[in-house]
């Protein structure tokens, strides 16, 4: 079992401002959970203190049960790979991936072997006489997983290791890590930015800002049912429009819409880019701005004075005004003050 469990975790370091704000979450056996959120939002910070590299100001850290906060780094086997990769510049490709089995005291017969057992599995058989120097950043990063695997430890950490690679390479290594997970069966812990990492890596994903946990759930019910404004800003490319309910109706742009929902006065009315041409009432709108993106195009414009976009196919017709169909069933509906969910 490798279960991680944070009990009412505080972190200030100053002693008025809380970093880590009251944090409750447990982490399942073998799960791969994502914490994701703008920087300065705590994400990093947790992992720092589930590893023991920094001192809890208040509540408990479990690891299989067991408290940890007073535990040395060492001692929670937890194997932690970062941004910056962090190899031994002068050391051999071999010596990085052993460095741990050494320190433990391995026997070199079996150091040789978990080595060379991780350098195939990571494709860096051929590379274990090669400096830090001598490879790309995607083989860098390749050997800091396999430094971290080979000591097969309970517990992942990674700290935004794909954020210093170039778009193709982070599709790829995402995907290694996800085969990594599956073939090592243990638990995962991963701290991104990046919302793609988070919906296409996570069991679930944790979406934190000003050190607190806004929402935790799967992929699908944090895009799909987002708790608050802030969680359906940051997860996909989410319109949000001012606009004033009167008797369950509402008006965007001149065109009238009637919601069901218990509404009266001024809401946030929101709909994702991608549903913009999937109603039956039709806004004709003005481009500011026309985006090519592979197999789609992005168009920005107002709305009610808001800034909006809308996701199209490469077919849909794009002129000095730009037809779309939206719904009020497409829409979610955030009190102003809060931003909660109505």
């Amino acid at each position: 079992m490798s279960s991680v469990i944070l009990r009412n975790l505080v972190k200030s370091y100053d002693g008025n401002k809380n970093v880590i704000d009251n944090i409750n979450l447990e982490i399942k056996d073998k799960e791969f959970i994502v914490l994701v959120g703008s920087s300065g939002c705590g994400k990093s910070t947790i992992l720092r203190l589930i590893s023991g590299l920094e001192d809890i100001t208040s509540g408990e850290i479990l690891i299989d049960g067991k408290v940890v906060n007073s535990e040395h780094p060492k001692d929670r086997d937890i194997a932690f790979v970062f941004q910056s990769y962090a190899l031994y510049p002068h050391m051999s490709v071999y010596d990085n991936i052993a460095f741990g089995l050494k320190m433990r005291k391995y026997s070199k017969a079996v150091i040789d072997e978990k080595v060379h057992e991780v350098a195939k599995a990571l494709d860096l058989a051929d590379l274990l006489n090669r400096k830090p120097r001598q490879l790309s950043g995607g083989q860098r990063q390749r050997v800091a997983l396999g430094r971290a695997i080979v000591r097969n430890p309970k517990v992942f950490l990674m700290d935004e290791p794909l954020s210093n690679l170039d778009a193709n390479l982070r599709v790829q290594m995402r995907s290694e890590i996800k085969r990594l997970h599956q073939k090592l069966q243990t638990t995962f812990i991963y701290v991104t930015h990046d919302q793609t990492e988070a919906l296409t890596m996570g069991d679930r994903i944790v979406v934190l800002d000003k050190g607190k946990i806004q929402q935790a759930d799967s992929p699908e019910v944090i895009y799909n049912n987002p708790k608050n404004k802030f969680v359906a800003g940051f997860i996909g490319q989410m319109n949000f429009i001012d606009v004033n309910v009167i008797n369950g109706k509402f008006e965007i742009n001149g065109h009238q819409f009637e919601t069901n929902k218990q509404i009266n006065g001024e809401v946030i009315a929101a709909i994702r880019a991608e549903k913009m041409i999937c109603g039956d009432t039709v806004l004709t709108v003005t481009p500011d701005i026309v985006e090519m993106t592979g197999g789609e195009r992005i168009i920005y414009f107002n709305l009610n004075g808001n800034k909006c976009s809308a996701r199209l196919p490469l077919d849909y017709p794009i002129g000095g005004q730009v037809e779309l169909r939206i719904s009020e069933k497409d829409m979610y509906f955030f009190d102003k003050g809060s931003g909660e969910i109505i």
